[in-house]
């Protein structure tokens, strides 16, 4: 490296809010499997503790070394739903009081993996698991959901779908004192990764090794000072600009999960690409849709500017890694995005238009506060469409939607730390109930059918 390359690196962690969002260590639990449930938490409980008893200490020594700061430390494990087969809500209720006991003791943020992939159809164990979401996430202070209800390979669980959202009501009630925060800590996919370290969202795959490291980086901040210097120029040179940052961004990532993988002497897994906002101002995805060109983000072009942003990003990334994983592109959350919480304020962004972004970036409708009297039916029906636009393209999109008990269009809702702030936003007036309690399985797509 050059005297100027290091000078820019200083000033993208000096300037330019450039961090390493998370180190997540992934942790199969299918070896505590017990026809026990006690024995399941005893074993869950001692695993967890033995794996990631050096985790946080180890990612402070490595951030500390290069002078980059590690923002969170999370633990994934296997989906919970896979463990244990009880009769008795009250075990899996218990499990998730295990993982969360387990991830204060090591001291992690979060941990996630309190999950049930449904694609297809329900075992007894996914729908005990999740009847229990709501109290599990409400009892509990660091333990995050999720469940997949759709992937292109086959169709969507309607039936899942109806049943949550009267979940994400109902814990949205048990969580109201704190503007339904529970709702915060679970999200509802179609064509889950396996490898996600981004919270609330990440579960460890059954596909995955015995532990393994991943890392999430960030640099919204680094990529809107970069075209700040590109004011004016063709769009082909603005995606160059873009592609040569997250390149740079990529490098770093995966320098700290080696070296902290190296450190606790596990597999380093992948780094996930994604552009990860907060509400901090300089760390927002929306302003770098607006240093394209569009005058606030939501208006028209927003769209396109997305998808040029997150296109560069991917070719970037994988430019500078053989380990890319994760979700990789960018991220729109409402609460967690300075410019998208403006936005939300002033009407330039609808709930309508996150849908139609969401065609073209990482993930999907993700950190929404809306009224908290919407129908549980329309919440089925958001997940509904949302998952839709993941199976018939084929990628992952989710709903992370936070229906805030005792408030309406005006309000806002408050969550703290990375999680932020959103004002409510409105969701069509008109009902979706027939269409929700049809029930049944939408079937895959006709591109599904390749071998």
């Amino acid at each position: 490296m050059n005297k100027t390359q290091i000078l820019e690196t200083i000033k993208m962690l000096d300037e330019q809010n450039l961090d390493v969002r998370t180190i997540t260590l992934g942790i199969s639990l299918l070896d505590c499997i017990s026809d026990d449930p006690k024995k399941t938490n005893e074993m869950v409980y001692e695993k967890i503790c033995k794996a990631a008893k050096n985790l946080v200490t180890a990612s402070d020594e490595i951030g500390n070394m290069f002078g980059i700061p590690i923002i969170n430390k999370r633990i994934t494990v296997t989906p919970v739903s896979m463990l244990i087969t009880s009769d008795d809500i009250e075990d899996y209720i218990q499990l998730a009081k295990t993982l969360d006991k387990a991830a204060k003791a090591v001291n992690v943020d979060f941990i996630g993996g309190y999950s049930a992939l449904v694609h297809k159809g329900f075992t007894k164990a996914d729908k005990m698991l999740i009847e229990s979401i709501p109290r599990a996430l409400s009892e509990t202070d660091v333990v995050c959901s999720s469940v997949n209800v759709g992937s292109t390979k086959t169709g969507i669980n309607m039936d899942a779908v109806k049943m949550l959202g009267k979940t994400i009501k109902d814990t949205a009630y048990l969580t109201k004192d704190d503007d339904s925060i529970g709702c915060a800590k679970l999200v509802v996919f179609a064509n889950a990764v396996e490898d996600n370290p981004f919270m609330a969202g990440s579960f460890y795959g059954v596909g995955e090794r015995e532990t393994s490291i991943s890392v999430g980086v960030s640099g919204p901040g680094v990529v809107k000072a970069a075209l700040e210097k590109a004011k004016g120029k063709p769009f082909e040179e603005v995606s160059n600009v873009i592609q040569k940052t997250a390149f740079k961004i990529t490098r770093i990532g995966e320098l700290i999960g080696k070296e902290v993988a190296k450190k606790l002497d596990v597999p380093f897994n992948i780094v996930d690409l994604s552009l990860a906002p907060t509400a901090d101002i300089g760390d927002s995805v929306a302003r770098i849709l607006e240093e394209i060109g569009v005058e606030r983000v939501g208006t028209h072009g927003t769209t396109c500017a997305l998808a040029l942003l997150n296109d560069a990003v991917k070719k970037g990334g994988v430019m500078a890694s053989t380990n890319v994983g994760g979700l990789s592109g960018a991220f729109i959350p409402v609460s967690e995005d300075e410019g998208m919480i403006e936005a939300a304020k002033i009407g330039s962004i609808t709930l309508d238009k996150l849908e139609a972004m969401t065609c073209v970036c990482s993930v999907g409708l993700d950190m929404i506060a809306i009224p908290g009297d919407t129908p549980a039916e329309t919440i089925s029906a958001i997940i509904a469409d949302e998952s839709a636009i993941g199976v018939i393209n084929n990628k992952t999109t989710a709903v992370r939607l936070i229906p805030a008990y005792g408030k309406d269009i005006g309000d806002t809702a408050y969550f703290g730390g990375l999680l932020g702030f959103a004002p409510i936003m409105a969701v069509n007036k008109y009902g979706s109930e027939d269409f929700i309690n049809r029930g049944g399985r939408i079937p895959a797509p006709i591109h599904s059918f390749k071998n």
